[in-house]
């Protein structure tokens, strides 16, 4: 008797074993092809899990979601975090998709040539991110990033960095300063001979104007080269980008022969050798052309105004060039 009722529960717990199979390897079907974002909250457990990502709006039954966790032996190991749903994604897929922490991923774009202002405004503005660092000063930042640093500007790397949604902001900031340190160190160690800094960070500032005085990629070791030989005689650099640093709010667009002649300490035209500190957050180019420079006997340059520079040995044909091209 018990073996006639014992075949048929059998039977039906194999059907409903296949049945749940099926379902966990069948594609999801969502009302719109969008993908859809879900977050899991830390200690929520799978029950929990399978509730906030059906309460999210993913079309499926938790109830069954939990039992595929729990039959294949990964419902311990799905991780808290935020997610996309991508429409297609079978249950199955899913479940593994919590268990790798495939977090959704975010995108930040640092440009070349931005100061840290412009960068901490980016970082601020990104709707994906946790603003923690929000509200902290420069130091405050600099004390989590780069302890012993006395200056933000030039020491994060520009490119484009990828985070887990609902990241903290302080993860960019330290990322970006990393990938610049390990850059700077290389480059140091396979600098060209005789350069005239005395430390990676002096190249630094180096790259950062580099940075700011050319797109034109061609043309970066050459500027370097006319400012190395500059530094190498004793000469102002005079550098405009620098003197518009230095001027901070103050500069509105033009730049006027009285604030060439208003000392900062970034004032170039002023004040002999490097800035203190650099003047935007150089690229890889600029970092390049500072630690390679063209090697010439160029002294001056102006641009042609198309993007281009001419390059000059001497006073009296950089003069030249100036009348020709500027005035």
């Amino acid at each position: 008797m018990i073996k006639k009722l014992f075949l048929p529960l059998l039977l039906v717990i194999l059907l409903c074993a296949a049945a749940i199979a099926y379902w966990a390897m069948q594609p999801v079907t969502a009302p719109t092809a969008a993908p859809l974002d879900f977050t899991i909250a830390p200690g929520s457990g799978v029950r929990g899990s399978t509730e906030q990502i059906a309460a999210a709006g993913v079309p499926v039954d938790p109830r069954l979601l939990e039992l595929v966790a729990r039959a294949t032996g990964k419902s311990a190991r799905m991780k808290a975090g935020s997610y996309t749903f991508k429409p297609g994604t079978t249950p199955l897929r899913l479940i593994e998709q919590l268990v790798r922490g495939e977090f959704a991923q975010e995108s930040l774009a640092i440009i070349e040539g931005w100061t840290f202002a412009q960068m901490r405004r980016a970082v601020a503005a990104h709707p994906a991110l946790k603003h923690e660092t929000a509200q902290w000063s420069e130091q405050e930042l600099l004390a989590r990033v780069a302890p012993g640093a006395t200056a933000a500007e030039g020491m994060f790397f520009p490119d484009t960095y990828l985070f887990a949604k609902n990241s903290s902001d302080l993860q960019v900031y330290r990322q970006a300063y990393a990938v610049m340190q390990k850059k700077l160190d290389e480059g140091w160690r396979q600098r060209a001979a005789d350069l005239p800094y005395a430390t990676p960070y002096q190249a630094l500032i180096m790259a950062s104007i580099v940075e700011k005085e050319t797109g034109r990629h061609a043309e970066r070791g050459q500027i370097a080269g006319v400012f190395v030989n500059r530094l190498k005689r004793g000469m102002l650099l005079q550098t405009d980008p620098s003197v518009i640093y230095g001027m901070g709010e103050r500069y509105q667009g033009q730049i006027r022969k009285r604030d060439l002649q208003t000392d900062t300490p970034f004032n170039t035209y002023t004040r002999v050798g490097l800035p203190p500190t650099p003047i935007a957050l150089p690229g890889a180019a600029s970092l390049q052309a500072a630690l390679h420079p063209v090697k010439s006997t160029a002294l001056y340059f102006v641009s042609r105004g198309n993007g281009s520079s001419q390059f000059s040995d001497t006073l009296v044909d950089h003069n030249r060039a100036v009348n020709q091209y500027q005035r």
